[in-house]
C-alpha cells in the first residue's frame, strides 16, 4: 500500500476482477450453466465436476490452473490480448475437467461473462460513488477477453466510472506500461497524480514503473473482504 499523504491523488485506476468484483464460485457457475442448458445433475455430480473445473483453472477470474497443457501454454500467456484467444484458452482448460455434458463447455464460457456471474465487493459501490462525488477521475483497467461494461451497468456503478480500458480492445495487457499510460491519458492526468488499485502485485503493481502509486488488495471471496477498498478514500480526492 502506498504511504502518500491523504488526498494526494487526483484520480484512481482500478483493476476489475479480484479488486472491484469477484466471479461466482465454481459450484454456482456450473449450476447456472446446467440450468441454462436444461441439464439435470445430482448434487454429487455438481460438486465433483465443479471441483475439477476449479482445479483446471477453467473459470476466468477464479483460481489459476494447477497445470497448463503444453498446447495451451501460448494461448494462456496471451489470453487477454484478444477475445478469440481468451475463449480458446478457457474452453481448452475446461475440457480438462472431462465433463459428461459436451454441450456445456461453451455455455460455461458464456455464463462467466454475464452480470449475474459477478458480485461486487461490499465496499465497491460506496468507494466508486464517493470518488465520483469528489470529482476524482476513475478508470477501470482490466486484463480481460470480453466487455465488462454490462457488469458495471447491471450493478449500478457505470456512472461512477469515467473510462474503461480493456486489454483485448487494445491488444496490450498488463504489465505492459503502454496500457497504464492509456488509462492515465484517458483520465487526463500524469501518472504521479494517480493511484493504481489491484490484487496482482506483478501485473497491477507494474503501474509504479510509469510513476503511479499502487494500493494492493487481496483476491478473496466477497464475504471475506469487506473493506479493503476504503483506504483509497483517504488518498484520493
Amino acid at each position: 500500500m502506498t504511504t502518500a499523504a491523504p488526498g494526494h491523488f487526483k484520480g484512481c485506476i482500478f483493476d476489475f476482477s479480484g479488486t472491484l468484483f469477484r466471479v461466482e464460485p465454481a459450484g454456482r457457475w456450473l449450476r447456472a450453466a446446467l440450468a441454462e442448458a436444461g441439464i439435470s445433475a445430482s448434487e454429487d455430480e455438481i460438486a465433483r465436476y465443479a471441483d475439477r473445473l476449479d482445479r483446471a483453472g477453467a473459470l476466468p477470474g477464479s483460481r489459476s490452473p494447477e497445470f497448463i497443457p503444453p498446447h495451451l501454454e501460448r494461448l494462456w500467456e496471451l489470453r487477454d490480448v484478444d477475445a478469440t484467444r481468451h475463449r480458446a484458452a478457457y474452453v481448452g482448460l475446461a475440457h480438462r475437467a472431462e465433463l459428461p455434458w459436451p454441450e456445456l463447455y461453451d455455455v460455461l464460457y458464456e455464463r462467466h461473462m454475464s452480470p449475474a456471474a459477478w458480485d461486487p465487493y461490499p465496499d465497491t459501490v460506496e468507494v466508486l460513488a464517493t470518488l465520483h462525488e469528489r470529482g476524482a477521475g476513475v478508470a477501470v483497467l482490466s486484463n480481460i477477453g470480453w466487455d465488462l461494461r454490462p457488469v458495471l451497468r447491471a450493478h449500478g456503478v457505470d456512472s461512477f466510472v469515467d473510462s474503461v480500458v480493456l486489454s483485448f480492445e487494445h491488444h496490450i495487457q498488463k504489465p505492459d506500461p503502454r496500457i497504464f499510460r492509456l488509462a492515465c491519458d484517458r483520465l487526463g492526468q500524469s501518472p504521479e497524480n494517480l493511484l493504481m488499485v489491484g490484487d496482482d502485485r506483478r501485473a497491477d503493481g507494474a503501474a509504479t514503473e510509469l510513476g503511479c502509486a499502487f494500493h494492493a488488495v487481496d483476491h478473496l471471496p466477497v464475504d471475506e473482504r469487506p473493506d479493503a477498498l476504503r483506504p483509497v478514500l483517504e488518498l484520493v480526492g
